[in-house]
């Protein structure tokens, strides 16, 4: 598994040898990267189910800002700490070894530029996460890899869904059409009611 674009372009990855671990096929991530390639420059990205930090890896090497990834797994953590550190980015990374779903459910509006989020599939766990996001969107854009046969939640008003399916995988992009605040230092930490 390698860095397929950008200036890390064909480094190499590690990856855990735990069967529970799908990383995310290089054919994907290209296709994925295209989808929001007006979106990397600066942003301020969360890499939710990181696993090995494929995807947010991949956001860095396109010019993200920064990467927040978000994994419990100790297999998957510790090939991601090893990729932040081959790739010399810890001081553009955060590792929050947390449950994704929790977290993603603590998360203000307008943290983030751009999240990830790629569960096991076939997962309702994406469900959960997505119909989160639609309540409140903690990042305008919201990228989702899944089975290419899972049916998404149903969208809301001002949100666009597009859709690229990639062999037996689909990317589904979801945008928020209506601006979405930044959240001001003072209530940084505070959660989001809606």
């Amino acid at each position: 598994m390698r860095i397929v674009g950008g200036k890390f372009a064909g480094r190499n990855l590690t990856s855990p040898k735990d069967f529970r671990v799908r990383p995310t096929a290089e054919a994907v991530r290209v296709e994925m990267m295209k989808l929001v390639r007006a979106d990397l420059e600066g942003a301020r990205v969360i890499d939710l189910f990181a696993g090995t930090g494929a995807i947010g890896l991949e956001a860095l090497s396109r010019g993200a800002k920064y990467v927040d990834f978000v994994e419990f797994r100790p297999s998957s953590l510790h090939a991601l700490k090893a990729n932040i550190a081959a790739l010399r980015v810890t001081t553009k990374a955060r590792v929050y070894k947390k449950d994704a779903l929790p977290f993603a459910n603590a998360l203000i509006a307008g943290r983030y530029d751009l999240a990830f989020v790629d569960p096991p599939y076939e997962s309702r766990m994406l469900d959960r996460l997505i119909e989160r996001w639609l309540e409140a969107p903690w990042s305008p854009i919201l990228v989702a890899e899944h089975a290419s046969t899972h049916k998404l939640p149903r969208t809301v008003r001002y949100v666009t869904v597009q859709q690229v399916i990639v062999d037996d995988s689909a990317i589904s992009v979801y945008r928020h059409q209506l601006p979405v605040s930044a959240p001001t230092p003072a209530s940084d930490s505070a959660p989001v009611t809606s």
